[in-house]
Formats: structure tokens, sequence, C-alpha cells
């Protein structure tokens, strides 16, 4: 490239959904507006909840916690900016900043990915060993498992990122997705990025599989530890620990899977657009709802808290 002609790129033009009519593009503001607000009050709620019952003190809600933090973080990376283009205030985004949201994108996409293989160990620990469930989870142990899960995103978000970035950009600055998402900033690059396209492939499914690995083997020793229980009542019990995680993961790796893994001839952007707002808006809106209505425990403590405020509230004069 030394000796070729192309532009120093300062900016990039988000389309998002511009090829669709005005009157449909301020119908998804609103609605995704409202998942937006929807999720940080749902997420934070779960965060505030698990803090203050001292019956959700447990490792379980624990890592329930980090997960809302996760899809906190997530959501304010990407939404913001995409309700933006949806109004047309500001379709644009700095090289800086279509670099900063692409790292955090990758940080907490494989930060989740991780999170939630560590939640399936604890459930495993939990129904396979329940005596020695207090032990093996202590303090110390859960801290450590949260670090391990939080640190893979670094790594991976560093180099893909920089490599991506240090590749020079020509012709047209479009990025056709609502963000800075690495396929369609790679289609600006001018250069050979084969190597890159290799590693990507490579780093995606080892990141991606390996937790998928570690989450189906800890279920399949879940789902054997609960056909030895003698009683239905018990068995249940014992499932219905572990639904809401399962429900979670599902809708995690099916819409991840479906936006990454498909093959090109049936990935127009139009159709990954869609895909992303699944993984990116939908899913992380849904979580705190999914352990909210299917978990007694969150039910009752957000109960117990509704009437903490509501006392202390008619006891001011």
């Amino acid at each position: 490239m030394a000796g070729g002609n192309w532009t120093k790129v300062e900016e990039f033009i988000l389309i998002s959904f511009s090829s669709l009519p005005t009157e449909i593009q301020l119908l998804l503001f609103l609605t995704f507006l409202i998942i937006y607000l929807a999720t940080l009050m749902g997420n934070t709620l779960i965060i505030l909840v698990t803090l203050a019952d001292p019956m959700l003190h447990s490792p379980m809600y624990f890592f329930l916690r980090n997960l809302s933090f996760l899809e906190i973080g997530f959501n304010l990376v990407i939404v913001p900016k995409m309700l933006g283009t949806l109004l047309a205030w500001d379709t644009t985004i700095s090289f800086l900043g279509c670099a900063t949201q692409m790292y955090f994108s990758f940080f907490f996409g494989v930060d989740e990915c991780f999170l939630l293989a560590t939640m399936a160990y604890d459930r495993y620990v939990a129904i396979c060993s329940p005596l020695h469930y207090p032990v093996i989870m202590n303090q110390r142990t859960r801290a450590k498992l949260a670090v391990a899960s939080w640190f893979p995103g670094f790594p991976v978000a560093t180099v893909q990122t920089t490599w991506l970035f240090s590749f020079p950009f020509c012709g047209t600055n479009e990025v056709n997705h609502f963000f800075c998402d690495s396929p369609p900033v790679l289609r600006l690059v001018c250069a050979d990025t084969t190597l890159f396209e290799i590693y990507a492939i490579v780093g995606t499914i080892l990141v991606v599989m390996t937790p998928c690995l570690l989450i189906l083997c800890s279920y399949t020793r879940i789902a054997a530890a609960i056909l030895k229980i003698p009683s239905a009542k018990g068995k249940h019990k014992a499932f219905s620990t572990c639904s809401s995680h399962l429900l979670v993961v599902s809708l995690f790796y099916v819409s991840l899977s479906l936006t990454y893994f498909r093959p090109k001839s049936n990935n127009s952007p139009e159709s990954k657009k869609l895909l992303s707002l699944s993984y990116t808006v939908v899913t992380p809106m849904l979580n705190p709802i999914i352990y909210s209505l299917r978990n007694n425990e969150v039910k009752n403590a957000l109960g117990r808290t509704f009437h903490k405020a509501l006392g202390l509230r008619n006891c001011i004069p």
C-alpha cells in the first residue's frame, strides 16, 4: 500500500436503518428507546435487589449481578448511538469512536460467553454436590471465577480491534450496520486481510465454542444428577434452579450463532442487522425478566424490597 493512493479515514458513517421510510425509523426509535430504558432499569434493579437482600447473597446471584453489569455496559456501548442514527441526529462516528465501540462490543460479548459458562458450573456444583456447595463456591472461589470470566475479553478485544484498525481504509467510509461491528468495517479495508480473517474465524470459534462446550458438559452432568432424584417434586425443584440460566444461554447462543456462523450467501447486511438486534438489544432486556418471572427467590426479594421502600415512604412525615 506504500505506493497506492488511499485517503486516511477520520470518521465513518453508520448506515443503520436509513433505507427504511422515516415513519418506520421513528417507530424503531421509540421501540428501541423503550427496550433500552427497560434494559437499564431491569438490570439495575437486579443488581440493587441482589445486593440489598441477604437471602440473595449466594454465589448464583453474585454471578447474576455480574451478568447484569455486563448487559448494562453492552447496551451503553451500542444502543445510544443507534438511537441517534435512527433520528438522523448524527450518523457519523469518529475513527477512534468506531474503534472504541468495536473494542467494547468484543469485550462484553466475549465476557458474556465465559460468564454464562461460569454460571453453568455454579449450577453444576449446586445440584451435583449440594452438601459441599458452600465450601467449594466460597467468596474467594467465586471472586476468582468472576475475574476469570471478565479477563478473556481484554486480549481478544485488544488484538482484534488493534489489528483491524491498523489497516488502511479507502473509498467509501459507510459502515452498513447500526454499530461498528468487525465484518462491515473490514469491507472498507483496502489491503490483503486474509490472515486477519483466518484469525477472526478461528478466534470466534474458540471464544464461542469453548464456553459452549463447558456449558454442555455442566448440563449433561446436571441432567444425569436430576434423573437420579427419586421424587418428581425433587426433580422439578432441581431443574427450576437452572431453568432460567438455561433459557438465557439458549437465547444468547442461538442469536449469536445465527449472526456469525451462517453461510455468507445467506447473510445479507439487512438480515445480519436484524439478527444482531437480538443479542445486542433484545436479549439484555429479557435476561432480568426471565430471572424475575422464573425465580421465586428473586420475586420474593423484589416484593420485600418494594414493601420496605413503601414502609419507609409511609414513615416520612
